[in-house]
């Protein structure tokens, strides 16, 4: 079973866009919330990421990785293969 991947995104946002290109070009499948101006969703997103409002936010098996910028400098690290490749608890 591979990682359980979710991505809060706006549909038309730069950042969002590029942050799923880069999951997308991993081959990685990924629960995708589209928040579109719903504050309540949003809420939600919040409190899973600790305050953050930006988007994306994104999480692997449960773990808030961040937005955009977090997920691509995991990747520079080597530090994303290995966390995508952990089986979800």
């Amino acid at each position: 079973m591979a990682a359980n991947v979710e991505i809060y995104v706006w549909s038309r946002c730069p950042f969002c866009i590029r942050a799923k290109g880069l999951l997308d070009s991993k081959g990685v499948d990924y629960q995708e919330y589209i928040i579109d101006g719903d504050e309540e969703a949003r809420a939600v997103m919040m409190e899973r990421a600790n305050g953050r409002r930006s988007l994306p936010q994104i999480f692997i098996n449960d773990q808030h990785i961040g937005g955009c910028d977090d997920l691509h400098d995991l990747d520079a690290a080597d530090q994303l293969d290995p966390l995508l490749a952990e089986q979800a608890a």
